[in-house]
């Protein structure tokens, strides 16, 4: 596993990241970035964690809206819906980095 320096809302983090699996990493970080920064730059929420918790939504909302994402009635507990490898990744990858996010930053700005 490879580790990655990438940069969030001004801040920077060390990802894990596949061999090979760096250009997807990339755009990932930008999205999750584009997307942070836009709702800190509206001025309605200022906390970091809700900030990190608005755009998992959004972007989670976008993906579902794709059809990469099942909707949730297909997925009970017991057995987790089953999506394409890419938006797996894309989705395992952005969990982590709201975790980290939300692991490293409780504080308000």
């Amino acid at each position: 596993m490879k580790q990655v320096e990438v940069s969030i809302l001004g801040q920077v983090y060390m990802l894990g990241c596949p061999e090979g699996g760096e250009t997807l990493l990339t755009a990932a970080v930008a999205s999750v970035d584009k997307e942070m920064t836009t709702i800190r730059d509206s001025g309605k929420v200022r906390a970091r964690e809700r900030i990190a918790v608005l755009a998992a939504l959004n972007l989670a909302y976008q993906l579902a809206e794709r059809g990469a994402v099942p909707p949730p009635a297909a997925a009970t507990p017991a057995t987790p819906a089953q999506g394409t490898p890419e938006s797996d990744a894309a989705l395992d990858a952005l969990l982590r980095r709201v975790d980290a996010v939300l692991a490293d930053d409780g504080q308000l700005l």
